[in-house]
């Protein structure tokens, strides 16, 4: 244990009790954070001195933030604890229970909820007062809750940026029991089958040479069923995190699922260069995998190169993995700011080299979403299907349509406004 010579601290130090419960918060919120992580915040902060708000951020994120799936919990942390004045009534309010008919003044933002459950590990909610408070009689009100959605059934439907940590750990357990079924290809192969239509006329000859030629059966075959590869492309980018870390904890499930259809499943992560984890996959544990995955992955949280980055997959890894009529899972935002021609160029070539593209964007999430960006619009004419994938539905659904060669998703209503 490495000692720590004594702080010069003023007698009443507020400030350290302020630092070792935003550290507490942390923590509870996910963070790996322990005792000699905070001393060295508090020596950070002593050394770096408190006037100016960006160097204080800098400081204790320098101190507790060591990767990059964590800067948006801490930041959000930080600004219910040290920014906002309002930070605790705008918490309660988030975790008192929501009636249908009462809307928040605003939504919660990304890793919010998850913050502040940390911040308010321990405290109880109190409901506001009525008016009446010296009245010694109680009113009860029944409230008939017989036709609201079940706690699974919300979650079903709930945004994954909008999750709370208990939620997350609940979602990802309901995601490992989902499945990605497809249906087998034809194939020119046959195998033997007694209930085929088609002559085996090898094996009819060699039974009939092993009897002088005389031909007692004809044997029969069926084709033979073959199942096509899996091919995933994940955007990792900052906008993306979220969606994809929940994204993959659906395909490691698919990945192990013994007889789902599926001959391989190839995972690849973007943003700003292409990773393939597909050999992380095949772990059996999910955390595990997904955190050498992640460390693999050099880019999580960073910017987005989708033109270069499916370049890359198209030259080194396309006819490697795309044989056998691979299905591909692009799942991004489409919000790229690189060159829209090469972007054009590179997802009409992956187009021809799948049997299916399949495009998740969590974009479409939003009613009043179009096809505006200039990513997408680039993207969206080489995609067979276009649709959402930001909550457990819509994974169910994509579960659903994968399988139906007439599936376009929203493509069609969306290439309407691309057209008008």
């Amino acid at each position: 244990m490495p000692e720590y010579p004594a702080l010069d601290l003023p007698d009443n130090p507020r400030l350290t009790h302020n630092i070792t419960h935003f550290a507490r918060a942390l923590r509870k919120a996910g963070l790996p954070i322990g005792p000699g992580r905070v001393i060295d915040a508090i020596r950070a902060v002593q050394a770096a001195g408190f006037t100016s708000r960006d160097d204080f951020y800098y400081t204790l994120r320098a101190c507790f933030v060591n990767r990059p799936e964590h800067r948006v919990v801490f930041g959000q942390i930080f600004r219910l604890y040290w920014r906002d004045p309002r930070y605790m009534e705008h918490m309660m309010s988030m975790m008192l229970p929501a009636i249908r008919g009462v809307q928040e003044e605003r939504a919660a933002q990304s890793a919010e909820k998850r913050a502040a459950e940390a911040l308010l590990d321990g405290i109880e909610p109190e409901m506001p007062a009525s008016e009446g408070d010296g009245d010694t009689e109680e009113t009860l009100i029944e409230i008939d809750a017989s036709a609201t959605m079940s706690a699974e059934e919300r979650l079903r439907t709930l945004d994954f940026e909008q999750m709370s940590t208990a939620e997350i750990a609940q979602a990802k357990r309901m995601l490992a029991r989902l499945q990605l079924p497809v249906k087998p290809l034809k194939s020119r192969r046959g195998m033997a089958s007694p209930q085929g239509h088609r002559l085996d006329a090898r094996r009819t000859l060699r039974a009939a040479m092993r009897r002088g030629g005389e031909l007692r059966r004809v044997h029969l075959q069926k084709p033979r069923p073959r199942w096509p590869n899996l091919v995933v492309l994940c955007d990792i980018s900052g906008s993306m995190s979220q969606y994809s870390r929940m994204v993959l904890h659906f395909l490691h499930a698919v990945a192990n699922e013994k007889g789902a259809g599926w001959a391989r499943v190839h995972a690849f992560t973007f943003g700003t260069r292409l990773t393939n984890i597909t050999r992380h996959l095949a772990t059996r544990d999910v955390d595990a995998a997904l955190a050498a995955a992640g460390q693999e992955a050099q880019d999580w949280e960073g910017g987005t190169r989708i033109g270069e980055c499916l370049h890359a997959f198209n030259r080194d890894w396309s006819r490697r993995v795309m044989g056998q009529g691979a299905v591909v899972l692009l799942i991004t935002d489409g919000l790229d700011r690189g060159d829209a021609q090469a972007l054009d160029k590179e997802m009409e070539r992956l187009h021809l080299s799948a049997r299916r593209l399949i495009w998740l964007n969590p974009l479409l999430r939003w009613e009043g979403f179009a096809p505006r960006a200039t990513g997408i619009r680039a993207m969206l004419p080489h995609v067979d299907a276009f649709r959402a994938g930001h909550s457990i539905a819509t994974l169910e659904e994509l579960a659903e349509a994968i399988s139906r060669p007439d599936d376009m998703g929203d493509k069609a209503r969306l290439m309407a406004m691309l057209d008008g």
